[in-house]
C-alpha cells in the first residue's frame, strides 16, 4: 500500500572519512641490535696465562633501508551548506500566507502581564481569525488550565502554551491520503465554484504521477467547457489519460472512467465534478447520483470523497463541510488559498465541530504550493 506524501526521506550518503595527516617528523626507526656477549672460558690451573689480545672492534648494527614517509594529504574542502529542506521552504510560505492572522494574535502577547485583559484580547483575536465561538472557548479554557499547571508568568510562555493547545485541537485532522489499498483507488472531488477544485486535482495528479502512480481523470464537470479544458491541460502536463465527453451526463462519464481505469490497470481514478453550492438541493442530488453510479461501476467506490474549501471563506467553509458531509459522507478536505486574506482559524472551528481530516493545504498556484497538513506546523505558522 502506498502512503501518499509519507515517504521517508532517503538517508544521506555517509561522508567519506578525511585521511589523517601524519605527525610532523614522524619516522619509523629500526630496533637496535645488541652487541654479542663473549662466552666466558673456564679457567685451567696448569694452563699458562693467555696472551693479551687486541680488543675486538665493535660490530656496526645492520643498516635498514630508509623508510619513505608519505607526504601529508590535504584535507578535503568543507562542503557547502545544503539548501533549505523543502519542508522548511514550505513552512516559510505557510507563515507568509498566515501572517495577517498570526500578527494580530501575536500582538496580544506583547505586554508584560498575564491577566483577564490578555485573555479578553486573545478571545477577540481568535474570533476575528474565524476560529468560531466553540473552538475559541475551548482554546481559552484549555490555555488557562495549561498556564496554571505550568505556572507560566511570561506572556511569551503563554503563547507557546497556546501553540501546544492549538496543535492538540487540530491533531484529529492530521491524516495521510492513502492509495494502493484498492485497485484502482477512486476519488470523487467536490466543492463550490471558485474554490480551486480543478487546480487542486491537477496538482494532486502531478504528485501522484511523479510517485509512479498511473492516474486516469474523469471530466465529470460536463456543463462548463472551461473545466474540461483546464483538466485536459493538467492531464497533458502530468502525461495521464482523461475521459471526457462534451455535454454528456456527469454520472455516465464517471461510470465510464471507473470502468476504463479498471480495464487499463490504473492505480487512481479521480472524478472532477461541477461546482455546487450546498443550498442548491437539486444539484446536490446530482452529486449523490454520481456517487451511486460510481459504486455500481466498482463495489466500495468511491474510496475517497474530497471537498475542496477556499480558506478565505471563513465560517462559511465550516457550513460547506457540514452540508457536503451530510450529503456525501466526506473522507477528507483540501483547504486552498491560504496565501490570500485567509484567517486560518477556521481549521480550529472544523476540528471542534466537524473533524473531517485535512489531507492537503495550499498557499499558491504552483505545484509545490500544495502540501500535506501537519497540526504542529500549522499551529506554529499561525502563532509563532
Amino acid at each position: 500500500m502506498f502512503s501518499f506524501f509519507k515517504k521517508a526521506a532517503p538517508a544521506p550518503a555517509p561522508a567519506a572519512e578525511a585521511p589523517a595527516l601524519l605527525p610532523e617528523g614522524w619516522v619509523t626507526k629500526p630496533a637496535s641490535v645488541p652487541a654479542p656477549v663473549p662466552t666466558p672460558t673456564p679457567e685451567t690451573p696448569s694452563a699458562p696465562a693467555p696472551e693479551a689480545r687486541a680488543p675486538l672492534a665493535p660490530v656496526p648494527p645492520p643498516v635498514s633501508p630508509p623508510v619513505a614517509v608519505p607526504a601529508p594529504v590535504a584535507m578535503p574542502a568543507p562542503r557547502p551548506e545544503p539548501p533549505a529542506a523543502p519542508r522548511q521552504s514550505w513552512m516559510d510560505r505557510l507563515r507568509s500566507g498566515l501572517r495577517k492572522t498570526g500578527s494580530s494574535i501575536a500582538g496580544v502577547f506583547t505586554g508584560t502581564r498575564i491577566d483577564d485583559q490578555l485573555y479578553e484580547e486573545l478571545e477577540e483575536a481568535l474570533l476575528m481569525a474565524d476560529a468560531g465561538v466553540k473552538a475559541t472557548q475551548f482554546l481559552l479554557d484549555d490555555l488557562k488550565r495549561r498556564v496554571k499547571e505550568a505556572k507560566a508568568a511570561d506572556p511569551q510562555a503563554v503563547r507557546a502554551l497556546l501553540v501546544d493547545a492549538l496543535a492538540e485541537l487540530l491533531a484529529p485532522l492530521e491524516k495521510g491520503l492513502e492509495v494502493g489499498r484498492y485497485t484502482p483507488t477512486v476519488m470523487m472531488v467536490v466543492g463550490v465554484n471558485g474554490a480551486g477544485k480543478t487546480t487542486s486535482i491537477g496538482k494532486l495528479t502531478r504528485h501522484l504521477a511523479e510517485a509512479d502512480q498511473r492516474v486516469l481523470l474523469a471530466a465529470a464537470d460536463t456543463f462548463r467547457a472551461a473545466a474540461r479544458e483546464q483538466l485536459g491541460v493538467w492531464a497533458d502536463r502530468a502525461k495521464v489519460e482523461i475521459v471526457s465527453q462534451e455535454g454528456g451526463d456527469p454520472a455516465a462519464v464517471s461510470f465510464d472512467a471507473v470502468n476504463a481505469g479498471r480495464a487499463r490497470g490504473a492505480d487512481v481514478v479521480i472524478a472532477d465534478t461541477a461546482g455546487r453550492l450546498p443550498t442548491q438541493l437539486h444539484l446536490m442530488e446530482e452529486l449523490k447520483k454520481i456517487k451511486r453510479v460510481i459504486t455500481k461501476a466498482q463495489e466500495g467506490a468511491p474510496h475517497e470523497v474530497l471537498l475542496v474549501v477556499d480558506g478565505n471563506t471563513g465560517q462559511n467553509a465550516l457550513n460547506q463541510v457540514k452540508a457536503f458531509d451530510e450529503a456525501l459522507g466526506l473522507t477528507g478536505l483540501v483547504v486552498t488559498k491560504l496565501d490570500g486574506t485567509a484567517k486560518g482559524g477556521v481549521l480550529a472551528a472544523i476540528a471542534r465541530e466537524r473533524p473531517v481530516p485535512v489531507y492537503f493545504i495550499g498557499v499558491g498556484e504552483k505545484l509545490e504550493d500544495l502540501e500535506t497538513f501537519s497540526a504542529r506546523e500549522f499551529a506554529r505558522a499561525l502563532l509563532e
